[in-house]
């Protein structure tokens, strides 16, 4: 697929269950995350948090690569610290984005996913690849750390999982990456898009208010110590329960018949 200069940066594409697919669509650069590139993802995140119908955000690609992680070269043609600062400022803009979005983000990685390109990955709340995708945070090959990849890296896979893949620059597999923790499913190449869909189906079957007050507790609570956390768990869960999707589903599950929601 050939990008000119007149299509969009992101591709957006919704069904009629409210599922949202946002296609990376910069495949002649592998996708890398350019300022523009960053300032059209985090202009479709906002319509889709605006999206009271939504129901899950696939992220996906369109070429060889899923994403090379920043733009390089744009990176290099005027250096400074104040724009280096606003740059990796934006990017992590977008990526709080994802986390705050109320609704289930799936990353479906068909290619490559390096440096910042992991870092979207990993900062999805679900991902699903293709056998033949490859992971690496490989800054520290050119002499930078990924740095801001590494806040996501160590949030999914354990310390020592993370922190070798951080040090060495080292690609792994996509069956690596699921053993690890960054990716959820892995499936052949031909597959993946069925894959992605089985996992979304399950999600859309379920309730929306459920869904985004649970994504909103999984984070707030992860992020504290374990007796904030119950607390704000159970504060969670009582309101979850007076919702009325909640009290059909329990009274379906003592009728033992299926919820009609």
């Amino acid at each position: 697929m050939t990008t000119t200069t007149h299509e969009p940066l992101v591709l957006r594409k919704r069904d009629d269950r409210g599922v949202i697919t946002l296609t990376l669509n910069r495949p002649q650069a592998f996708n890398a995350l350019s300022e523009g590139m960053l300032e059209a993802l985090q202009v479709e995140l906002d319509a889709v948090a605006r999206d009271e119908t939504a129901r899950v955000l696939v992220l996906a690609a369109a070429g060889k690569a899923w994403c090379a992680g920043h733009d390089l070269k744009e990176m290099r043609s005027a250096p400074s610290l104040d724009y280096y600062r606003t740059l990796f400022g934006q990017c992590g803009k977008v990526m709080m984005a994802l986390q705050k979005l109320p609704l289930p983000v799936v990353a479906k990685v068909h290619g490559v996913a390096t440096a910042a390109g992991c870092q979207l990955v990993a900062m999805c709340d679900l991902a699903v690849a293709a056998r033949t995708a490859k992971f690496a945070v490989s800054g520290v090959n050119l002499g930078l750390f990924c740095s801001t990849p590494s806040v996501a890296l160590s949030r999914n896979l354990s310390r020592k999982a993370a922190f070798e893949m951080l040090v060495t620059g080292d690609f792994i597999s996509a069956d690596e990456a699921q053993a690890k923790g960054l990716v959820n499913r892995v499936a052949e190449p031909e597959q993946l898009d069925a894959a992605v869909e089985a996992l979304v189906a399950s999600i859309v079957a379920k309730p929306r208010v459920a869904v985004a007050m649970g994504k909103q507790l999984f984070y707030r609570q992860i992020e504290s110590g374990i007796e904030a956390a119950y607390n704000e768990a159970s504060q969670t869960m009582a309101c979850n329960m007076m919702d009325e999707h909640a009290l059909e589903g329990v009274q379906a599950f003592i009728e033992k018949r299926k919820p009609a929601w």
